[in-house]
């Protein structure tokens, strides 16, 4: 892939947003982080509706489950049921470790289940290491205008 990867965080914690562009910063891989802090704001993101017409839809999504609104595994549910978007891994990241949430979350068509560490060099490693896992070491599905 020549250009950068994209990457969109759903994510409503403005800290864990900080961190995780701070984690790509000090990325080895060129990667372009959106960030969006609703289930409403993600899905009009995705499906280029206003204001993000212009948005690039990612190669990758990291969702949070426990969101304002719609939850994490609505819109998990939203994105596996969209032709556009199903094709689109989605790794959930989540301070969640409820068994309930990892099985729900794989049966709606998650890719992953990662619990967010606590301390910042443990959250940094984990996005260093999903980063690698997803553009180094698996094939994902090319990128759709």
């Amino acid at each position: 892939m020549s250009s950068p990867f994209k990457v969109l965080l759903i994510e409503d914690d403005v800290a864990d947003i900080d961190l995780t562009q701070e984690a790509f910063l000090d990325s080895k891989l060129h990667v372009s982080l959106s960030a969006v802090r609703s289930g409403a704001e993600a899905l009009a993101y995705l499906n280029q509706r206003s204001p993000f017409e212009d948005a690039v839809l990612p190669d990758l999504i990291f969702l949070d489950l426990n969101l304002p609104g719609m939850s994490g595994k609505e819109i998990l549910h939203a994105i596996r049921g969209e032709a556009t978007l199903c094709h689109i891994p989605v790794a959930i990241l989540t301070t969640s470790q409820a068994q309930q949430d990892v099985d729900d979350s794989y049966r709606l068509g998650a890719n992953c289940y990662v619990s967010k560490p606590v301390g910042l060099d443990e959250f940094t490693q984990t996005i260093h290491a999903l980063e690698e896992f997803w553009f180094t070491v698996v094939k994902i599905p090319p990128r759709k205008q």
